[in-house]
């Protein structure tokens, strides 16, 4: 199988931050680089001007370094690119972070009726959505599955005890969806080891803010209008102590005979999804949460998705393609908490 960077799937813009920190005396702490394939960026207020920016990064560096020797699928030394170049089906012995994040990767499987499935690297690749891959036709449905065999977290793949365990020979995890997320997280904790409370973290289009902006008001986060050549904000959001992920149908697809095929793939059925759903933002404790959720919120599309978030509480935004010119082509929907989160 094709290795696959975590590549990004911005679907997000930052309001601009203002110059108060500068005019109360705070220091901004505004840090870049790259990892998983992608990139981050940190923005941190530093009331003390105590915190010395190079060993900031230094420890953001070696906290996701470390998540890259765990879950990185374009590093074949990582923990997960071992556990998918074995054809054994014994148990697999695991770090306790990976253990964490395929133990909630199976969570949210289970609790999105299988929408969320870290197990589709195949698919993925079949439909020509891998790394450097393109494709203008659909695969049959013996090559759907012939892959769908291998793949199907529930079926194929089983988690506790601390390891992994292939049910099927020819089994892989991908860990696009949840990992980036998991290490927003983990830079988050590193963060705040160095004593401060107000920040933004960004890997690839996940998102964790804490404490407020250099205004003193929680983070405002523009979600993009799903369109292929625009930077438009659909809507502005105030994030605070949450992390956030977007997901998104419209910058990778191909088109055959009319018909337009996304990335997003439904593990169920094999196949890109056909819903009118483009985008899904979700808010919630954690960013590997969020990552996790986004994703499975955007392949169960807004009509069940929406009655899921509403039963476990979640807030989710969707944004369908609408019949009419109605909001400029696209219409927005909140899941109950969600509203309640920006009200």
């Amino acid at each position: 199988m094709t290795l696959r960077p975590m590549l990004s799937r911005r679907s997000f813009l930052v309001m601009p931050l203002a110059l108060a920190a500068c005019k109360k005396g705070w220091n901004i702490l505004e840090l870049t680089g790259l990892t998983m394939g992608t990139s981050y960026s940190v923005a941190a207020v530093d009331h003390s001007k105590s915190v010395n920016k190079a060993d900031l990064q230094s420890a953001i560096n070696a906290s996701l370094q470390q998540v890259n020797v765990q879950m990185s699928n374009w590093d074949a030394a990582s923990e997960i690119s071992r556990f998918n170049a074995s054809s054994s089906t014994a148990p697999f012995a695991v770090s306790n972070e990976l253990a964490s994040v395929m133990q909630a990767a199976q969570d949210v499987h289970v609790a999105s009726e299988g929408r969320f499935d870290v197990t589709l690297g195949g698919l993925i690749d079949l439909w020509g959505f891998g790394a450097g891959q393109t494709r203008t036709n659909t695969p049959s449905d013996s090559e759907i599955a012939a892959v769908q065999s291998v793949s199907g977290h529930a079926k194929t793949l089983r988690v506790g005890n601390g390891a992994l365990q292939k049910l099927q020979p020819g089994t892989e995890v991908y860990l696009s969806a949840i990992g980036k997320g998991f290490g927003v997280d983990q830079v988050a904790r590193t963060i705040e080891s160095f004593g401060i409370k107000d920040y933004m973290i960004e890997i690839g289009g996940d998102l964790y803010t804490a404490g407020r902006n250099p205004d003193g008001q929680p983070w405002q986060i523009g979600i993009e209008t799903p369109v292929v050549h625009d930077r438009g904000v659909q809507q502005v959001v105030s994030v605070s102590g949450l992390g956030m992920a977007t997901s998104g149908d419209y910058r990778n697809y191909f088109e055959q005979d009319g018909v337009r095929y996304s990335h997003i793939l439904d593990g169920t059925t094999g196949r890109p999804v056909t819903h009118k759903t483009a985008s899904a933002t979700v808010l919630t404790d954690n960013a590997m949460l969020a990552d996790a959720w986004a994703t499975a919120m955007l392949v169960l599309g807004s009509e069940r998705g929406l009655e899921i978030a509403n039963d476990r509480d979640l807030a989710v935004l969707f944004i369908d393609r609408a019949s009419d010119s109605a909001q400029n082509g696209f219409v927005s929907t909140p899941s109950a908490a969600f509203k309640r989160l920006q009200a």
